[in-house]
């Protein structure tokens, strides 16, 4: 189709889907191919363009005194037709465009819009760039058209494949599609989209895919019937496909062939807004598929142009009329007379139909995309072609300061300025280049929805872009979303489930990193948020918990007054002082007796205070260790028993003095055994122990420990005695005394007495010795909490058995044998019975 003007621009457009090429021989003349199956829709683009140039004609704002002219050619969806017809838009023919005699002038055409397919675009761009004519695209998406090394003169007002890629893994984060099978066609397309595809899914980590096929150029059956059984028999249940629409046919028959279901498509813009596919057969499986849809956009006036289209009724072929005649027997299923015979049941065209009252995809300007693109590139080639004619002379952008002339324009001063192009359309949106050719990218989400009624409609529900300002953003409006699951939901796409907290993931050998088992985290170790790459160690003083996702302070372990334990030694210890008291009360009530003043009645009062108080130090044992009491609790553990054994070391050294100073000549000892020499010895021997405390909490303090070594799950509080020399010195000195008063008595036990207290005493030591014999190894083997029992239990042991042993029997004749109780019975001079 041609149209004169001052200006001529070229389209290359898919009228037909496909070609017949005849068998040339070398006897035979050459025969053009013909081409078959008339395309409405490629028809609408082309006549969109012839629109566009005649608003831009009837634009007195835009290129005034100035007519575009359109050349118009049908590729037939044949690379060799397509790529002859960019050679003829650019070389021209003999008898249309004559040169001037020295071969100045405008170019057949200056710039072309068109190659739909990328394939058809690279190969016409390889050529056309050596010339610098521009080739404006408006649905070659191919990421490798970009390289303007190789493609200098190429533009498009589609967004590449690189965005289209992108926006993708966009769609299948939001909704955590990790697990995909991706089919692409066996062109330049789609082996560059598979490149593109599988780079930017490792880098962005959003997925793996669990399959990746090329669909065959000849539609081979077999290849067609293995790839739909590996749709089936994979676990992934969404699939893209960047495929043309008549590859898409092919494989849908298969896939209706083996019923593939239960899978969400996701279309390219190659195919996603194709009317070809949604049939009450297919529609079933492709209901809900998602796709990314080229912008839709308004083109005022382009339906009352296009019904304004009408054949010559002489069937000439000026101005493409053999063009509209075939789309109008395709339309109205008729034949003109000038076609040659009519078969049977043909109806016979007039030419005078009404394209009103026919249902033609071709009158539908609802849902304008490839369109828009067209619209847009025909109107970026005309704003060049005005900053051409506004440029001011001295002050242009070539050399010297020049400016490019309408008569002597060359394509490569188009190509500078169509670079720089810049404006907006009437529906708001900005149309520029960038260094590469490309346009701003910008895409709709679109979805298939099914409606009962049978029939189909594509609605948005959402758009991808990418500005300056925001950088790439992905909006959908999720409760648009039609899905074609019994859920009603969107599916769940993964190779392996996620792993909830307190898991880590471990890959499986040999499978996509998406695939993984996920081991629960170790003791101490915890993962807080889905799909962990690895396990963290909780701090010092927590633990995991049992789900191993978060962290809890670690339970503390220490003696408490609260727990059966604390409670039991608490009360023996209140108990064995209270004892103490009432025996102190006793012995006080009673202190004029002979049975209270013939034992030495000052050393029972001082021994029963200290056994008091070696009850009540057991206490300091229990609770929360802190610094005091741990520094307190030994000191005075220590100097209580040490108090304790001291006096009973007096009491047996006085009745062995006693004794002694009752034999002839033995009077003299008593004098270093008075009561002054009793307390002093005592006083001395208390405080060599209080020394040995003093110098063992200055120079090692006990301390407060938090122990971490009896249980990882808890904190055993404890006192470490900090210097064991220390700690095994006063025990030594303890243990010696114990010792010595044990011996004492023990060589005082036969002396002659109806009272003898040396017996009690060494009963008394040697209980005494026995419970601190038995203590140190169940110390020593005693974790946390449990070797301040050993400990208690120890000191009260020994004190009960001080008391009861040393006490019992006095308490016992003083309360229940008054009649023992006098100096008589003590001394063996009276008689009992």
């Amino acid at each position: 189709m041609h149209k004169p003007g001052d200006v001529v621009l070229g389209g290359l457009f898919q009228v037909h889907y496909t070609s017949v090429f005849p068998e040339w021989t070398y006897t035979s003349e050459p025969q053009q191919p013909s081409c078959n199956g008339f395309d409405t829709l490629g028809f609408r683009h082309a006549m969109t363009m012839a629109f566009a140039i005649d608003e831009i004609n009837r634009n007195s704002n835009l290129l005034p005194n100035v007519t575009l002219g359109y050349s118009l050619y049908d590729n037939c969806g044949a690379l060799i037709i397509g790529f002859s017809g960019g050679l003829l838009l650019a070389s021209g023919r003999e008898e249309q465009y004559v040169f001037e005699e020295n071969c100045l002038g405008t170019p057949p055409v200056l710039g072309i819009v068109g190659g739909s397919a990328s394939t058809f675009s690279i190969a016409t761009s390889n050529v056309l760039g050596l010339y610098k004519i521009p080739l404006v695209s408006y649905f070659s998406t191919c990421s490798c058209l970009s390289d303007r090394q190789r493609y200098p003169s190429f533009f498009r007002t589609i967004p590449s494949d690189a965005f289209q890629v992108r926006a993708m893994i966009q769609i299948l984060k939001h909704f955590g599609w990790t697990w995909v099978g991706l089919l692409v066609d066996d062109d330049d397309y789609g082996l560059h989209v598979a490149r593109s595809f599988q780079s930017d899914l490792t880098k962005s980590g959003g997925g793996c895919l669990a399959y990746l096929e090329v669909l065959p150029w000849d539609s081979d059956p077999i290849e067609l019937r293995r790839i739909a059984d590996v749709m089936k028999r994979s676990t992934a249940r969404v699939v893209m496909v960047f495929a043309h629409e008549f590859k898409m046919i092919h494989l849908m028959e298969e896939v209706l062939r083996q019923n593939v279901t239960g899978q969400q498509w996701i279309a390219s813009e190659a195919w996603t807004a194709s009317t070809v596919l949604q049939t009450p057969e297919l529609m079933p499986y492709l209901s809900g598929t998602l796709g990314i849809a080229i912008r839709r956009g308004e083109i005022p006036g382009l339906r009352e142009f296009l019904l304004q289209i009408r054949p010559d009724h002489n069937g000439n072929n000026h101005s493409g009329n053999n063009m509209v005649m075939q789309f109008w027997e395709y339309t109205f299923q008729c034949r003109f007379a000038t076609a040659g015979w009519l078969e049977a049941g043909e109806a016979l065209c007039t030419g005078d139909e009404d394209l009103e009252n026919v249902d033609t995809e071709f009158l539908d300007v609802s849902d304008l995309r490839p369109e828009y693109n067209i619209y847009k590139a025909v109107y970026a080639l005309a704003y060049a072609l005005d900053d051409i004619m506004q440029c001011e002379p001295g002050r242009g952008p070539f050399s010297g300061h020049s400016c490019a002339r309408m008569q002597t324009l060359e394509p490569w001063q188009l190509v500078h300025y169509l670079q720089k192009v810049n404006f907006t359309t009437q529906v708001g949106d900005q149309v520029s280049f960038d260094k590469n050719g490309d346009a701003l990218p910008i895409y709709d989400i679109i979805n298939w929805v099914w409606l009962p009624d049978g029939r189909t409609i594509v609605q948005n529900v959402g758009e991808v872009k990418r500005s300056d300002s925001k950088g790439e953003e992905l909006k959908i409006v999720e409760d648009k979303i039609s899905w074609n699951f019994i859920s009603k939901k969107p599916p769940l796409s993964v190779c392996s489930d996620s792993c909830p907290p307190g898991t880590r993931m471990a890959r499986k050998k040999g499978e996509p990193e998406c695939c993984f088992d996920c081991i629960p985290c170790s003791e101490g170790k915890i993962s807080n948020k889905t799909d962990s790459m690895e396990c963290t160690s909780c701090p010092e003083d927590f633990w995991s918990s049992p789900q191993r996702d978060h962290c809890v302070a670690k339970k503390t372990e220490f003696l408490s007054y609260h727990e059966p334990l604390g409670i039991c030694l608490t009360a023996a210890s209140l108990l064995g002082t209270f004892i103490c008291a009432v025996v102190l009360g006793i012995f006080s009530y009673h202190k004029h007796t002979p049975m209270v003043r013939a034992n030495n009645s000052e050393l029972s009062f001082l021994l029963l205070v200290a056994l008091k108080l070696c009850f009540l130090c057991s206490l300091l044992f229990i609770g929360r260790p802190r610094l005091w009491t741990c520094q307190l609790r030994h000191a005075a553990f220590g100097i209580s028993f040490v108090l304790c054994v001291s006096c009973i070391l007096v009491k047996t050294m006085v009745v062995l003095a006693v004794f002694k100073a009752s034999k002839p000549g033995g009077g003299a000892t008593l004098k270093w055994f008075g009561i002054m020499q009793q307390r002093g010895t005592v006083l001395v021997l208390t405080s060599i122990q209080t020394a040995i405390c003093i110098v063992w909490i200055v120079s090692s303090t006990p301390a407060p420990h938090k122990n971490t070594q009896y249980h990882n799950d808890k904190i055993v509080y404890e006192c470490v005695v900090g210097s064991t020399i220390g700690f095994a010195v006063l025990l030594g000195y303890i243990g010696f005394l114990a010792i010595l008063s044990f011996l004492l008595a023990f060589l005082a036990r036969n002396l002659p007495d109806n009272f003898n207290e040396a017996k009690l005493i060494t009963f008394s030591m040697l209980i005494f010795c026995a419970v601190w014999v038995a203590f140190v190894p169940a110390y020593v083997n005693s974790p946390g909490k449990y070797a301040d029992a050993v400990e208690i239990f120890a000191i009260l042991a020994s004190s009960f058995g001080l008391l009861v042993a040393l006490f019992g029997p006095k308490c016992y004749i003083i309360l229940l044998r008054p009649e023992r109780n006098t100096k008589k019975a003590i001394m063996g001079r009276g008689t009992t019975n």
